[in-house]
């Protein structure tokens, strides 16, 4: 395993205090270079990728492993803030074949991972409980191997998957905190009230992802209710993405209007740097 560089283990540390301060951080989701950079330049402390925006950029449905840790690498080397990476199910079903998939997201610079209980089969969306915990157990014992503290994350995903079952969401998330996940994370809460029933639940961080929620819902009212990290997974490339199509019609309309829109290529250039 190569030797992690100083500023991997620095990032790595910081990722941890993130997560242990009292209030909540944000953690946005750029899909390239790019977009990592502009994130960083407007002061976020961390940023995480998102399988869907990359999947969208390459024109997928899902992108493949590999693209997954190319992007890894790709958006840890655009920017010197700590990265989580997004794996989705690691590829994998079997644990230590999942689990190795943390290992490479590390060796890519990473400083935390997560892996879901998604099967990636809509006919059997998740794995059954048992499974599913010894796959995050698996995960864990990678993550805990490495030679820097890296955060790993255990997600439950019944609810975005047709399981609306808050408590078999509880259920499964106490487990793989049994088992050692850093943070938990059940993509698909919408309310508060759902929110702070999870996070009474546990006694690890909890993220919570803002694209299937309640949009009243502030920054400040997660924190109140002991939420420690904020993400929106593919949003603000679904964002993009559709301000392109918008743009796009305006165009085959014979209009220009939405020109007046853009970024100043000087602003763009000033981030880039």
């Amino acid at each position: 395993m190569p030797t992690p560089e100083p500023d991997q283990t620095l990032k790595a540390s910081l990722f941890q205090l993130l997560h242990q301060r009292p209030r909540a951080f944000l953690l946005p989701n750029p899909w390239d270079a790019g977009t990592t950079r502009l994130l960083t330049s407007l002061g976020f402390e961390a940023v995480a990728t998102t399988s869907l925006g990359l999947a969208n950029m390459l024109g997928r449905k899902r992108a493949r492993r590999e693209n997954v840790l190319e992007n890894c690498r790709a958006t840890c080397a655009a920017t010197p803030l700590p990265v989580n990476a997004d794996l989705e199910n690691c590829y994998a079903d079997e644990p230590q074949e999942a689990a190795s998939m943390i290992r490479m997201a590390y060796e890519c610079g990473a400083v935390g991972a997560s892996i879901e209980d998604f099967t990636g089969d809509d006919r059997v969306p998740v794995y059954d409980f048992d499974h599913a915990v010894e796959r995050v157990h698996a995960a864990v014992e990678v993550a805990r191997s490495l030679p820097v503290p890296f955060t790993l994350t255990a997600r439950a995903e019944n609810l975005l998957h047709g399981i609306v079952d808050l408590d078999d969401t509880i259920r499964r998330l106490k487990a793989f905190e049994s088992v050692g996940a850093d943070v938990l994370y059940a993509p698909g809460l919408t309310n508060l009230d759902d929110m702070r029933t999870v996070v009474s639940s546990v006694g690890k961080p909890v993220n919570v992802v803002m694209g299937f929620a309640d949009l009243s819902i502030t920054l400040d009212q997660l924190a109140s209710i002991g939420v420690r990290r904020v993400s929106i997974g593919g949003a603000l490339s679904r964002l993009a993405l559709q301000r392109f199509l918008d743009g796009a019609r305006e165009m085959l309309d014979g209009q220009f209007g939405f020109l007046r829109n853009m970024a100043g290529i000087s602003e763009l250039h000033e981030r880039f740097q």
